[in-house]
């Protein structure tokens, strides 16, 4: 088994070059791409395995390699390096039958010239200055996404420039084959959450399949005592129980109800092979509470979720989990809830109504039970705590009717600045850069939903290069935003996507 987060996935790596230069400098070029892919596989900052394959010198090779890529399920891109001159248009034929994510390395073999030895053996080997322009052309000219990692392969910034390349690609591989069980439909008249499920599966290969809640209340009913036990030693030893819901407390049946949804739920996705879930309050018929701990408890276990009917988001939290694992932080559905308004110093203060997860918490969740006020079912268990401080990002996915949009905050969390002791819900609360009301109107403006997946794990390029890959737009909202700036991008975006489609 690979010590690496993602080892079950893997990069191909593979050089080009050119017959011209004959097999002996050939052979040299095999050896030091085997090397290069080696040391990139022995990186701690590349998650995925990278496997090097043979030297592409003619176009069907390329091509054939290419269309393996395409059926192999354990690779989720490749990365490819001219080491030497190589002829462009020999690669026309590989790229247009690509399917998996593409990363250009523009690095040499070697570092450091060798000043006083050098000559023209040395100087026609080693020009990746040249190949790799050439290869950038064709790529350009074809119109083909990619990501580009500039320096030297053995050093630490190259290395974490292809590690986050390959978290996205990781991510897009797993959006080619995330199924969502919807439990009930959207929330009643709420637009945002909506969204064309038809292509969102022809564009990002996400799925999206409706469940009557009836389906959870028949699974949920039919786990009994032996089932649930478990469960309860968990929640004893990892959280905070509340009196009232520990052994003898008057509130234990709750926790027991809590504890039978949960294993109820987990084997209705399994079963499914479902990730990702989502339900509504409005639509709760058979189940006794709304799901609260068992939600907290599967998106700490990497599922994907989101309430009222919203799949966009609920498959973002899960695409988020698979391309930040091994990273420290965690991710988590969120919603923009309440303001703190102080000028400059203002706050956002996020949470849901019980669905936060706890891989972003700063301590040990205090497992509690209190009144919803809202959907008229038995008053649900839930964790409580408050988010680490530290940088995150916040993410929201919009459906435009002629593409989907990504609109991406970063912000800083902080510790709240005042005790919440009435306040029965997991929270994060945070600065929005660049300030609070910048990045509210580039939101608003931008047309971004009040439902998010919140990341304290992923880097911001790991999300620029996912986009890229799926081809779907990404207004990104950070410390250097200007609002005229903004307005402009939305404009120009908007142009560029109906040109791309064909339109006027």
């Amino acid at each position: 088994m690979s010590s690496k987060a993602l080892g079950e996935h893997e990069v191909w790596f593979v050089a080009g070059s050119h017959h011209l230069y004959g097999e002996g400098p050939l052979a040299q070029v095999a050896a030091d791409a085997r090397e290069v892919a080696g040391g990139l596989d022995d990186a701690r900052a590349i998650p995925v395995r990278v496997v090097a394959k043979a030297v592409v010198t003619s176009p069907d090779v390329f091509l054939e390699l290419c269309n393996q890529a395409n059926d192999a399920p354990s690779c989720v891109g490749i990365i490819a390096w001219m080491h030497t001159f190589s002829p462009a248009k020999m690669w026309i034929a590989g790229l247009g039958a690509l399917r998996k994510p593409l990363l250009h390395l523009h690095t040499q073999w070697a570092a450091a010239l060798p000043w006083a030895q050098l000559d023209m053996d040395y100087m026609n080997l080693h020009q990746s200055a040249h190949g790799d322009r050439e290869f950038a052309f064709m790529l350009t000219r074809m119109r083909l996404p990619r990501a580009i990692a500039v320096g030297h392969w053995r050093d630490e910034p190259t290395l974490e420039r292809v590690g986050r390349w390959s978290r996205a690609a990781c991510g897009w591989h797993e959006a080619q084959r995330l199924c969502v069980a919807r439990f009930g439909d959207n929330m009643r008249q709420v637009a945002v959450t909506e969204g064309d499920k038809v292509e969102a599966q022809l564009r990002l290969g996400i799925s999206v399949n409706g469940y009557g809640v009836g389906d959870l209340a028949t699974a949920v009913a039919a786990i009994g005592e032996d089932r649930i036990e478990p469960l309860l030693d968990d929640y004893a030893r990892l959280y905070e129980l509340v009196p009232e819901l520990a052994a003898g407390g008057q509130r234990r049946s709750a926790l027991l109800d809590a504890a039978r949804i949960e294993v109820g739920l987990r084997d209705l996705l399994d079963a499914g092979g479902f990730k990702v879930f989502t339900d509504t309050f409005e639509d709760l018929h058979g189940v006794t509470q709304l799901p609260g701990l068992a939600v907290q408890r599967l998106m700490a276990d990497g599922y994907g979720f989101a309430g009222e009917g919203d799949w966009k988001t609920a498959a973002l939290v899960r695409i988020f989990k698979v391309m930040a694992r091994g990273l420290p932080g965690g991710t988590s559905f969120m919603e923009d809830y309440t303001y703190d308004l102080r000028g400059p110093q203002s706050l956002v203060l996020g949470a849901h109504m019980l669905e936060v997860c706890p891989s972003i918490a700063a301590a040990t969740p205090s497992c509690e039970i209190h009144p919803l006020s809202i959907g008229g079912h038995d008053d649900p268990v839930r964790l409580v705590f408050d988010a680490a401080p530290g940088p995150a990002v916040v993410v929201a996915m919009v459906d435009l009717g002629d593409r989907f949009r990504l609109i991406v905050n970063t912000v800083e969390v902080i510790a709240p600045p005042e005790p919440l002791p009435k306040l029965p819900v997991a929270r994060a609360i945070w600065k929005p850069h660049p300030d609070f009301e910048t990045a509210a109107e580039a939101w608003l403006r931008a047309g971004g939903a009040h439902h998010t997946a919140f990341s304290a794990a992923l880097p911001l390029q790991t999300l620029e290069d996912f986009a890229e890959i799926a081809a779907i737009e990404l207004v990104l909202i950070d410390e250097r935003t200007r609002l005229r700036e903004l307005r402009n991008e939305l404009r120009w975006n908007q142009a560029a996507y109906r040109l791309a489609e064909g339109g006027l």
